[in-house]
């Protein structure tokens, strides 16, 4: 029994270690970042016998600038941001209430009863009450955040809208030793923002979705694990 115990521990400690020196580091493309092909139009044939064709020609004069679906166009990382906050609150309230030990029909002159009919009359048994609360709350915070990102990566031109306005879209894989980084970037340009080495700056793309990841043993170690995620998450209560 105890070798048969040993036998499957050994075989789940090698399936373990097996499944770990699995761990491929293939580039793990995203398809929504693939570049679009420009559409083939086929050529009208010329029918007037000359040799020149108005639908093949080269202007000499025509500058590189991506103005079409499948164009490509280098963006510049230019992104910088610095984020800063802080608050306190604090709040505090005080309560206070007494009932003194109530009595039926008062006091009667008459008889010169000091209570007449008390409800209780011993000093430790009455219906007296007397309540006080004090509740108080000091909190502060504050936060501070900066991140920065330079390079440059070149995208194609996925769709150019009714107003000149182009979607762009691309990725950036790079593979150093056992892991990947991948640079992701999509969002819509102006023609005019394009510069004439076809370079255009990140901060001039609207709806910018940019992204900065990377996979592998690297990455890995640098991932908190599940359980200590949960003692710091909101879900622990204390």
């Amino acid at each position: 029994m105890i070798i048969m115990k040993n036998i499957i521990y050994f075989l789940t400690l090698l399936s373990v270690v097996l499944l770990t020196a699995c761990n491929s580091t293939a580039v793990k493309r995203d398809p929504a970042y693939a570049v679009v092909r420009p559409v083939a139009v086929e050529q009208p044939k010329s029918s007037d016998g000359a040799i020149f064709n108005v639908s093949n020609n080269i202007s000499l004069f025509e500058d590189y600038r991506a103005r079409r679906v499948g164009d490509i166009l280098t963006i510049n990382l230019e992104e910088q941001t610095e984020a800063e906050k802080e608050s306190a609150t604090k709040t505090s309230k005080t309560n206070s209430s007494s009932i003194t030990n109530p009595t039926i029909l008062g006091t009667t002159a008459e008889f010169d009863l000091p209570n007449f009919l008390p409800l209780a009359s011993s000093k430790n048994n009455n219906l007296g009450l007397s309540l006080e609360s004090a509740h108080s709350f000091n909190g502060s915070g504050d936060s501070d955040q900066s991140n920065k990102l330079t390079g440059s990566i070149t995208v194609s031109v996925v769709e150019v809208l009714p107003n000149g306005n182009m979607l762009i879209r691309g990725e950036k894989v790079i593979t150093i030793n056992q892991g990947n980084e991948y640079i992701r970037i999509a969002g819509m340009i102006s023609p005019r923002d394009i510069d004439a080495d076809n370079a255009i700056s990140s901060k001039r793309i609207a709806d910018a979705q940019i992204s900065y990841t990377g996979d592998g043993p690297t990455n890995d170690s640098n991932v908190m694990g599940w359980l200590a995620r949960f003692f710091i998450s909101s879900l622990m209560p204390f």
